[in-house]
């Protein structure tokens, strides 16, 4: 059986106002760090930070656009990525600095 959207928002509002806030406390701070456009799985580019339904790592972007690569190259060479998308790559590179820089040193000659 599916747990639905459905389901659990017709279960959470169920519970008593207390639940309901102890729910959406863990929510929130599971999703406080969250990028939209930005996903990460553990068995997809080694669980590096990516572009949300591709294998396209956001250190890979930031890494060519350090290079000198434009918006416009990066459309270019990879037409499955959207203004959007690299719209959230910039975003996400910039709030994670430190993690940008490791995966770039590590990965620098894949770039």
């Amino acid at each position: 059986m599916t747990t639905t959207f459905d389901d659990i928002r017709d279960a959470v509002l169920h519970l008593p106002k207390g639940d309901q806030v102890r729910i959406l406390t863990l929510v929130a701070l599971e999703v406080a760090d969250a990028h939209p456009g930005i996903d990460f799985q553990d068995n997809v580019c080694g669980g590096a930070a990516r572009i949300i339904r591709t294998r396209i790592p956001v250190w890979l972007l930031e890494a060519l656009r350090r290079g000198g690569r434009t918006d416009a190259e990066l459309l270019a060479a990879y037409p499955s990525l959207t203004a959007e998308d690299l719209a959230n790559a910039w975003n996400y590179a910039r709030t994670h600095r430190e993690e940008m820089e490791r995966e770039i040193a590590a990965n620098g000659d894949d770039a």
